[in-house]
């Protein structure tokens, strides 16, 4: 019997022509909802979470409102993306010491909140977050991706045998943040190095003595 040739299914080509239609169309989706997002966080600065408007938004970036929520369900969606796009967070330092990277958490922290424009916002934030559970979770993470290089640097010095392993970061972290935030927001006394490096040389006794027992009601 004559042998059959098998003939190997020919593959159509590739939809060259559909892939980078498919790509043009999510840089496009890209681009705009970066615009939105970067207009929103100005409105922000200017006005505060509750001064802005999607009208607004829409009238400054040429975006249509009907983009615009096709992106963002709602106001608040949108306005909690803009807000988790403002935070500076801090990186980690690694001076060696813990003394050294506490020191180093602290300043940078002053730093931020003497000159980042974010720190007009969050008041506002702060409000919002009262009332709205969403907003109050947005503000949580903010909250985290500041105390994480703190927890960090607690872990990296235990590590080394610097620290204590039971100490209380969270109850370190107010003890040592709380006195800028402080000054920043309520007394508006100067935010000056002296102060910052005081804070921290306190924080860093606490964190180094032997633990208190829990407090008893």
């Amino acid at each position: 019997m004559p042998t059959q040739k098998k003939h190997a299914a020919s593959k159509a080509p590739p939809n060259v022509e559909g892939s980078h239609s498919f790509e043009s169309g999510n840089a496009r989706v890209r681009n705009s909802k970066a615009t939105v997002l970067a207009a929103t966080a100005e409105l922000l600065y200017e006005r505060g979470f509750s001064g802005v408007s999607v009208d607004e938004i829409s009238r400054r970036t040429g975006v249509s409102k009907t983009t615009i929520y096709r992106h963002w369900a709602t106001r608040a969606d949108l306005l909690r993306d803009a807000c988790l796009t403002i935070g500076t967070p801090q990186p980690v330092p690694d001076t060696g010491s813990f003394e050294g990277d506490i020191v180093a958490l602290m300043r940078g922290l002053a730093e931020v909140l003497r000159s980042a424009k974010w720190t007009s916002v969050l008041p506002s934030v702060i409000d919002a977050a009262e009332r709205d559970a969403d907003v109050a979770n947005m503000y949580a993470k903010l909250q985290k991706g500041y105390s994480a290089p703190f927890e960090t640097v607690f872990q990296q010095s235990i590590e080394r045998g610097e620290l204590l392993k039971d100490i209380d970061a969270g109850m370190l972290i107010a003890a040592l943040t709380g006195p800028l935030f402080y000054r920043r927001w309520f007394s508006r006394d100067p935010l000056t190095d002296a102060f910052v490096r005081q804070i921290a040389h306190w924080g860093i006794a606490i964190a180094k003595s032997e633990p208190l027992p829990p407090y008893q009601q």
